[in-house]
């Protein structure tokens, strides 16, 4: 997959490796957000808004620093986050979502919906 580095590019559609096959649209959009902290990150960046490193990672409890920093580099370049360094001394960098990350809030909703219909707790 090719990715845009023009921002006028950025906020076009993105690109489908499979097209023509009536399931590729959601084979592409799972590959998207398929990783385990994905959506979890996407879902704490639509319900808390732009956040620095610090918040995200204390936000999506669990995740090691590693983890969350290699997550945010992948969904920066699958065009859903953006990262911008909001000052240099020292250095804050602010993460926040793209329209397409921000386009995912009715699929990553319907998953938590989904999720907390028929999820439970495990028995102890």
């Amino acid at each position: 997959m090719t990715h845009a580095t023009d921002e006028t590019d950025a906020i076009g559609q993105l690109e489908i490796w499979c097209a023509g096959e009536d399931w590729c649209p959601v084979t592409t959009t799972a590959s998207l957000i398929s990783k385990k902290w994905h959506p979890v990150i996407i879902h704490r960046l639509i319900e808390h808004g732009p956040s620095g490193f610090n918040d995200l990672k204390e936000a999506v409890d669990g995740i090691s620093s590693k983890v969350l920093s290699d997550s945010l580099s992948d969904l920066e370049e699958k065009r859903l986050v953006n990262r911008e360094i909001v000052s240099e001394k020292p250095v804050r960098v602010e993460y926040s979502l793209t329209e397409h990350g921000q386009s995912l809030q009715p699929v990553i909703f319907a998953m938590r919906d989904w999720g907390m219909e028929h999820l439970s707790e495990p028995d102890e």
